[in-house]
């Protein structure tokens, strides 16, 4: 079943992949859904509760994963650990509800999923075109290049790229130039935890409209 929204993945793990998911489901009114949770060792609820805690929004839809799992591993290596079978086949989109959608994904486009697939194959089940999260500092141009390679070798739709720390216009140059994308948002690592005062602030003054977005 289609769906209006976007997939969002990053660079590397620990990119900021959900505080710039919380500012896109805040600025556009969103569902969000993080199909398969790792860590939950290290962080109690995942994801979505921290979608939940940053997002201030009344009766915010926020879909449970299908698969959550207790390991800061891949989710192929957390759900071997665990003895716990996924398969590609297990992830169908949330039925429409009034709202677009932002789903998160687990590390990058290339994590194992499964013994036979990867997160981008995920993506393209879901049909849902793609935001690269990726920090703003050194390193950066490789890995977001990188990524938006992997994406577009496997026919995969680019939204666009949000860059996440001090702002630097020569990497976002370079990236907008030799990866033909847009980077639609560049969002400050905070020096606290985020809050939901934050997310609501960045989310109104950084991020774009979704119909800028998706025409």
């Amino acid at each position: 079943m289609s769906r209006r929204g976007v997939f969002v993945t990053g660079t590397d793990t620990g990119i900021g992949k959900t505080f710039a998911a919380a500012c896109l489901v805040k600025a556009w009114n969103a569902s969000y859904w993080k199909p398969v949770q790792t860590g939950l060792t290290e962080e109690p609820g995942g994801d979505s509760a921290s979608i939940s805690r940053l997002v201030d929004i009344p009766n915010l839809p926020v879909y449970a994963p299908h698969h959550a799992l207790a390991e800061p591993l891949s989710p192929a290596a957390a759900a071997a650990r665990a003895g716990v079978r996924v398969a590609l086949s297990d992830f169908d989109i949330p039925p429409p509800d009034g709202r677009p959608l932002v789903v998160e994904g687990a590390g990058g486009v290339l994590v194992p999923l499964t013994p036979d697939h990867l997160i981008a194959d995920l993506i393209a089940r879901l049909g849902l075109p793609v935001i690269v999260v990726a920090r703003s500092t050194l390193g950066t141009i490789n890995h977001t290049l990188l990524t938006l390679e992997a994406l577009r070798t496997r026919r995969l739709p680019v939204a666009g790229v949000i860059l996440n720390g001090p702002p630097d216009a020569g990497n976002r140059a370079a990236i907008e130039r030799f990866g033909a994308v847009r980077v639609i948002a560049e969002l400050p690592r905070l020096a606290a935890d985020p809050d939901a005062a934050a997310v609501t602030r960045l989310a109104a003054e950084r991020i774009p409209p979704l119909d800028a977005i998706l025409p």
